[in-house]
């Protein structure tokens, strides 16, 4: 394929994808947004003006950089994974891998396609915390950067996961006993110079810490993490599993009847 048609191979699976997860919105934007706004209400306003202030902020201004980034990655990586298994449940992806366009093109596409729907609800979810509370923004570099690269790499996990499922089952017990877990336990509310130093250290472990503090870092310029590892890690990650991912492609494993 000449350049131009490869650019039209990935406009067309990218748009593919957007029309997915637009068509069904009710179920794809709305219920994450619903359920930070509950985390809003409960977290931020109810128990959070008992809490008081954390790294110098409000606890509602503390965790809302974490809620966003939360909702960015978990969407980004449930649209990879349902959107390509779903493709693969119903032999489609067949047709994809004996067409001649490239493998890095046909990853490229559903990649890009969990990035617009984890930013697209990390946006409305933005939207609806300046009713509960006023961002400022420390370093919009840092948060634009690291919200695309975090959505990437989530979405190449989602990738990864549906490569490997068997049903429809085993997509989601990564993100139930996995994503969840990290997520909870990632610095969403609560910073890591709270716990004891033993468990300071395994939360290090947690790359969702590394994700959540650089992006709270872009908003509010306090992060328990060194912001120059955290882009570092995610990038790394990245570029492996971007490669990795080339790989089940291009060996068809798992993908072919």
């Amino acid at each position: 394929m000449n350049p131009k048609e490869q650019w039209i191979a990935l406009c067309a699976i990218v748009g593919k994808e957007v029309h997915r997860f637009m068509r069904i919105w009710i179920q794809t934007l709305v219920p994450p947004v619903i359920t930070m706004t509950l985390y809003f209400v409960i977290f931020g306003s109810l128990i959070g003006s008992r809490i008081g202030s954390m790294e110098g902020f409000s606890y509602m201004e503390f965790v809302v950089p974490g809620l966003i980034m939360m909702s960015v990655l978990t969407n980004s990586y449930s649209n990879v994974v349902s959107s390509f298994y779903s493709a693969k449940f119903q032999r489609n992806v067949e047709e994809l891998l004996v067409s001649p366009t490239p493998n890095y093109i046909i990853l490229l596409g559903y990649t890009l396609g969990g990035v617009a729907r984890g930013l697209s609800v990390g946006f409305i979810v933005t939207l609806v915390s300046l009713f509960f509370t006023e961002l400022q923004i420390h370093s919009l570099g840092v948060m634009i950067g690291i919200v695309l690269m975090t959505s990437i790499l989530f979405s190449l996990m989602g990738f990864v996961n549906a490569v490997y499922a068997n049903s429809f089952d085993d997509i989601s017990i990564i993100p139930t006993f996995v994503l969840t877990p990290l997520t909870y336990l990632g610095g969403v509310f609560y910073s890591i110079s709270l716990l004891p130093e033993f468990w300071q250290g395994v939360s290090q472990l947690n790359p969702v810490l590394y994700v959540v503090n650089a992006f709270r870092f872009g908003i509010l310029g306090v992060s328990d993490i060194n912001i120059t590892f955290a882009f570092t890690g995610v990038g790394l990650f990245i570029l492996v599993l971007f490669v990795y991912c080339l790989h089940l492609l291009k060996t068809g494993k798992r993908l072919r009847a």
